[in-house]
């Protein structure tokens, strides 16, 4: 008698099953979203080597028939891609150059970010780290053990940044086995979550990943990526409460996009929309200056303009710091407005 194997894709949990569903052939989120593949500014026929990946549950917050939906133009990709753009490299903060052992990226003095996967469950188009080596600097390699050693021997270091790709791209056994470790470092004190699936597949907040959030020593927060007040459904809400019940302090980082964002009252219902959910603007952040990516940016006088409007329509508390990354400062560069 043959023993039938078990069904493994019927035990993985939801979110996974959301994420193989994800849109990644061009053409069906076209016919999804019922957007004509001959219009000229689509340019199907030359789209660049970074793949498309859509959750289905993003790609219902856009606009039926509507090529410039501000969700759709983060994800899409557009001929401006190959344009080689001065200023614009393929290292744009300057990473590699701070890269230790095992994934650990030390920038800032008292933490440190980990590469935890290169993987996402979507592509924003305008991604710093869409040409990084993901394959020579994953922290995971060897079960976490050069990472580590690289946070173990440095008691500088108090708070580790769990980066990649996207952290809740991984399994929750695979959190839970690194934080337990991360746990075993007396130094460290905070573990902070930078992370856009609660945003894009809120299937992603489940039991188990709650189970995980709420154990251990090490006070987390989580920094969650949301530009366009559009992004911010009923689902999102759902998945955002049991994570304020938590008390895990939820942090927004935006990114100013030229044609999505870029305006005042925009940045003003977005910042009133995140509050409402739980969480604070924390960061408005320039492009950062990718090659491909050169068609998102808003000048900095611009952004200064906008900054300026902004603040005279929101509290303070609601008003979040116009900044950018330079590569080699010891810190994020405020832009004055």
């Amino acid at each position: 008698m043959i023993t039938p194997r078990p069904d493994t894709r019927q035990q993985a949990p939801q979110w996974q099953h959301a994420l193989r569903e994800a849109f990644t052939r061009p053409a069906d989120l076209l016919d999804y979203l019922q957007i004509d593949p001959a219009l000229p500014a689509l340019a199907l026929d030359r789209l660049r080597d970074f793949p498309l990946r859509v959750p289905r549950g993003f790609a219902a917050r856009m606009r039926k028939g509507d090529p410039a939906d501000p969700l759709f133009l983060q994800v899409w990709p557009r001929p401006q891609e190959s344009e080689q753009v001065a200023g614009f490299g393929l290292d744009a903060v300057g990473d590699l150059h701070k890269t230790r052992d095992g994934g650990v990226i030390h920038k800032y003095q008292g933490r440190a970010l980990l590469i935890t996967t290169g993987a996402c469950a979507v592509h924003c188009r305008y991604c710093f780290r869409r040409h990084f080596p993901y394959s020579d600097q994953l922290a995971a390699r060897e079960q976490w053990r050069e990472a580590l050693q690289t946070l173990a021997g440095d008691p500088s270091i108090e708070e580790v940044i769990l980066s990649g790709g996207d952290p809740l791209s991984l399994s929750d056994d695979k959190l839970a086995s690194l934080s337990e470790a991360l746990e075993q470092i007396p130094h460290l004190r905070r573990l902070r979550i930078h992370t856009r699936q609660p945003i894009v597949l809120p299937e992603r907040v489940d039991e188990r990943l709650l189970q995980w959030l709420g154990r251990g020593r090490l006070q987390k927060v989580i920094v969650l990526h949301v530009n366009h007040p559009q992004e911010l459904d009923a689902s999102v809400e759902r998945a955002l409460r049991p994570l304020r019940e938590l008390q895990i302090p939820l942090l927004n980082q935006a990114v100013l996009l030229r044609g999505i964002n870029d305006s005042a009252q925009t940045l003003r219902n977005l910042s009133e929309k995140l509050f409402a959910c739980g969480i604070l603007p924390y960061y408005l952040h320039m492009v950062d200056r990718v090659q491909g990516a050169a068609h998102f940016e808003v000048d900095v006088e611009a952004a200064r303009r906008l900054a300026s409007e902004l603040v005279a329509l929101v509290p303070g508390y609601l008003m979040p710091r116009l900044a950018r990354e330079d590569a080699g400062a010891a810190s994020k560069t405020w832009i004055a407005w």
